[in-house]
């Protein structure tokens, strides 16, 4: 029987600016407007959602401003906790990802899984992480240090890769070779020098490892920092390339998009691209 699976993403515009609100209440306010989003997904009988990039604070690295050390939380923790329980409510797997404190100094761009049943699968932290004019990552960041796991849901095999991560074709082949079916991307990019390549480099990596990906981008613009437009354009990418479902770039928006991972065979039976991988040759590739 064909594996049929319904998946989500859902991108978001800020609903409130730096100095409106205490970082509680920011994180508050974010949490409450993705719940209508979060209900309507489960109504539709969508099986797994994904949201964006660090999804219950604005995008805080344009600047250097150490308070946001403050919206970090364990995972899990308590919005972890939170959205279990809409996992589990509508049986739905749920990539959420948070700003998280593993201890007092050591904090990760992080997305936790949880499972159908509202089972905590685990979670994965962004690895490359850039420092750059308007993307101050390493400020707020550690480099991850989980590797690249991939989770056994009910209905699929899920890895994660954080926005800047899909510029290092590395990290999205480990994906493959673990045995991702879907690999999720949630972002926060705005328009400028990379906006072309928001649609050029992960349908490559569908193609060059044989799997499905949803691409999440936020929309709007994030005061105090002007860092640009959030130009969304949420997607999902089959394993031959294809641009299967996009979202529009400036709305608060739920994408939803049916897909049959039967095609993830079919396609890696024509393209034998694992098959003739030559791992011995490209010992260069892993120098310091």
């Amino acid at each position: 029987m064909p594996r049929n699976i319904k998946s989500g993403l859902i991108q978001m515009s800020l609903p409130m600016t730096e100095g409106e609100g205490t970082i509680d209440e920011i994180k508050e306010a974010m949490v409450q407007k993705h719940i209508p989003y979060i209900e309507e997904a489960g109504k539709q009988g969508v099986q797994i959602l994904c949201l964006q990039e660090i999804f219950n604070t604005p995008y805080f690295c344009p600047g250097q401003d150490s308070t946001w050390y403050a919206s970090a939380e364990t995972v899990p923790g308590p919005t972890v906790e939170q959205m279990q329980e809409y996992a589990k409510k509508y049986s739905m797997v749920m990539v959420v990802p948070i700003y998280e404190k593993e201890q007092a100094g050591i904090l990760y761009n992080t997305a936790a899984v949880i499972d159908a049943d509202g089972t905590y699968l685990g979670k994965y932290r962004k690895n490359h992480i850039p420092h750059t004019s308007g993307f101050w990552e390493k400020f707020f960041f550690r480099p991850g240090n989980l590797g690249y796991p991939v989770f056994e849901t009910t209905y699929a095999n899920v890895g994660i890769y954080i926005c800047y991560d899909r510029h290092f074709p590395e990290g999205a082949r480990a994906l493959g070779l673990n045995g991702a079916e879907i690999v999720y991307n949630p972002s926060a990019t705005v328009a400028g020098l990379s906006q072309y390549l928001w649609k050029l480099e992960q349908p490559a990596h569908a193609v060059a490892n044989g799997y499905f990906m949803g691409c999440i981008n936020r929309v709007g613009k994030e005061k105090p920092w002007d860092l640009g437009q959030f130009y969304g354009s949420s997607y999902f990418v089959n394993p031959r390339g294809e641009i299967v479902s996009i979202a529009s770039e400036n709305h608060d928006e739920l994408l939803v998009a049916e897909f049959d991972l039967d095609m993830i065979d079919e396609v890696r039976s024509t393209w034998q691209f694992f098959r003739d991988r030559r791992p011995e040759s490209y010992d260069e590739l892993i120098m310091p």
